[in-house]
Order: C-alpha cells, then structure tokens, then sequence
C-alpha cells in the first residue's frame, strides 16, 4: 500500500478509521445536527413572531423568517417606563443576589470540605433535610415579615441567597482539592481566611461560575419573592411587570393606533411571545460566558461526596 493510499484510510490525527466508523460519525453528526435545531427553533419561532406583523402572524405555521416586519408589539410592551425600572431592579437583583450568594455558599462549604472538621457529616445532613423538606410559603412570608423585610429590596435577596443543593456541588468540588495545599499554607502561617479566598477560591473557579449561573438565572427569573414580599411599583421585578402587561393586554383591546392614524393588529399571543423574548434575551447574552466552566465545574463536584 502506498504512502497515500496509506493517508487516505487515515482519519484526522493520524487514527486510522474504518468503513463502519467513518458511517457511524456522519449518523452522529446528523443526529446532533437535527437535535440542535429541535432545540434552537422554539425560541427562534418565538423571535420571528415578536417581529411579524400581528394581522399576519394570525396565519400560524412555521416562523422561520418573520411574516411582515413590525416592532409595534415591542413599542407595546417597552414604552412604559415603569420596564426600565422593573430592568434595573432585576439587573440589580441578579448581580447583587448572585454575588452574596456565592459568598455565602463558599463561606459554608468550606468548612464543610475541611475532613478534620468535626461533625461536620452531621451538619452536612442538616443541611440536606432542608432539601427535602421546607416550612412552607406561609411561614416564610411570617419570617420576612417579623424581620422587618417586607417592601425592601432586601427582601428580593436574603429569603433563597443560599441554596444546599449549589452549595454542596461547592463543598464537592472543594473536597476533591489536594488536602496537602491547605497543609502546607498553615506551615507557612496562613489563617483560614487567607486559605480560602487565596488558594481554595481561585481553584474553584470552574464550580463557582457554574453556581453563579444556577443563581444569577434563579435571580433573573425570580416571580414569587416579588409577588409576595413587596408592594410598591419602585421594588417591581421584569418578571412581575411582564406579567401585568399580559394581563391588561389580555383584558384590552387588541387592536392598537399607532401615532394616531393608522392601526396595527397585536394578538395575545403575539405580545406572549414578546414577553419571552424580552425575559429570556439576556441570560442568552450572558451563559456563554460561563458556559466554558459549566462542565468542568458540575462534573468535578458531582463525582465525590
């Protein structure tokens, strides 16, 4: 056999392939292909309807491309002002909620991680019952309120800043960190805290982003802690307001006069989608971002309890 026919019956990498295994990745490409676009078309369908003229996109069918251009129905639900407020009340939310909450998961798993730690399996176990069981929507809201949260901003953080379930894919992760680093930091003098926030938190970057992004979009999407613990326009959350603009939209005339001479037809379901698009947009700007530690970190602290 010659030098290039050699090469010929030689995959990429200098792996040599055979007939049934070059079949069998065109059948995994294929399927992951058609998998992709099972998963990416709902929100693209979602997309092409938001921007479709609303008398148009009455039609119904496939939305690969939108039925008509129109924005009328982002006008709708963009021109109140109380959205921008409702905007930096989650963004602040998010960023404010989700850094706490990383700080306080690693201030709890670290402890938990450390192996000399004693009872710390008992703690661990306390912990974990409150995943299987809570004290339910009412005794929470009593909480808040005899702590004096109700209509805070406060109140939109502190009740869910910690999760166990987060916190123990932490402690996990930390646990599978050499031992013999925090050994030869105390030799050398280190405190506790140093160890912490200068070695084990630096090495668990791939956890903590992953955790951040369990937070930030629990934050993001967050309804119930608005709904139930604050009452003033000022504290309302996206997810609050997107719901009230359904409902006066459902209650309302579809029909809407845009600059007070013509008309431009807004279904339900149109300003439905809209909604979607609006809540769901920026968590799609910001996974990617973390998404290159999303593995590693959820597979790392998965492996060890």
């Amino acid at each position: 056999m010659t030098t290039k026919e050699n090469v010929k019956r030689r995959g990429s990498g200098g792996i040599r392939r055979t007939r049934g295994e070059r079949i069998g990745n065109r059948i995994i490409v294929v399927l992951l292909g058609m998998l992709s676009i099972v998963m990416i078309y709902p929100f693209w369908h979602v997309l092409m309807y938001s921007i479709s003229d609303g008398a148009k996109a009455l039609g119904g069918g496939l939305f690969f491309w939108p039925k008509g251009f129109s924005l009328f129905s982002y006008g709708l639900v963009l021109r109140n002002a109380q959205i921008w407020v409702s905007y930096k009340n989650t963004i602040l939310k998010t960023l404010i909620g989700t850094a706490l909450s990383v700080l306080l998961s690693a201030l709890t798993a670290y402890p938990l991680s450390i192996r000399r730690l004693k009872g710390r399996r008992i703690i661990s176990m306390y912990i974990f019952f409150t995943m299987l069981f809570s004290g339910g929507t009412i005794p929470t809201y009593l909480l808040v309120k005899n702590l004096g949260l109700i209509d805070t901003f406060a109140a939109l953080i502190l009740p869910g800043a910690v999760s166990a379930y987060n916190m123990f894919i932490l402690r996990n992760y930390m646990l599978s960190l050499p031992p013999e680093l925090e050994e030869s930091a105390r030799i050398d003098g280190a405190r506790a805290t140093t160890i912490l926030f200068r070695i084990i938190l630096p090495l668990s970057t791939p956890s903590l982003a992953a955790i951040a992004m369990f937070y930030g979009v629990s934050n993001w999407n967050s309804y119930m802690d608005a709904l139930l613990y604050t009452n003033k326009l000022s504290l309302q959350t996206l997810q609050l307001y997107l719901r009230q603009v359904l409902l006066q939209t459902s209650s309302s005339n579809a029909a809407m006069t845009v600059a007070g001479k013509t008309e431009e037809y807004v279904s339900d379901t149109q300003v439905q989608m809209v909604i979607v698009a609006v809540s769901v947009i920026p968590i799609l700007i910001a996974y990617p971002w973390l998404q290159r530690f999303y593995t590693k970190g959820i597979t790392v602290g998965a492996v060890k309890g």
